[in-house]
């Protein structure tokens, strides 16, 4: 059985997020088809319906578009518009957070600079 990554969240929500990874991967290159709701359905083994709702999320945001009677298509501009929102959700989610709890921690944004650089160099 397919399952989805996190529990406790919304399939529809993980189902656009796939869309997306594999967008932003290029995966799903501008202008290429999407797979189908009943495929992602299928797959996933969830409702149909759930698995709209995930692709008309992304419908919502411009990043993919309907061809009538042939199926979901990734939108010009959706890789860049989505490295933008990823980028935002990043600082958001990641930065900001680690910015609080240096703060916290009394660790000064030159050391926190120093501690990044340092993980930086053991990759």
């Amino acid at each position: 059985m397919a399952s989805l990554m996190e529990e406790g969240r919304p399939i529809f929500m993980q189902i656009a997020e796939r869309i997306e990874d594999d967008i932003i991967q290029g995966g799903l290159p501008e202008e290429s088809q999407v797979p189908s709701t009943n495929q992602f359905a299928a797959f996933y083994q969830i409702n149909p319906a759930t698995a709209a709702k995930g692709v008309n999320l992304l419908v919502d945001e411009g990043i993919l578009y309907k061809k009538r009677g042939i199926g979901m298509f990734v939108a010009e501009g959706a890789r860049s518009k989505l490295i933008e929102k990823r980028k935002d959700q990043f600082y958001e989610q990641y930065v900001v957070a680690m910015m609080k709890e240096a703060e916290k921690l009394g660790i000064s944004g030159e050391q926190l600079a120093d501690m990044i650089l340092r993980g930086e160099r053991s990759r």
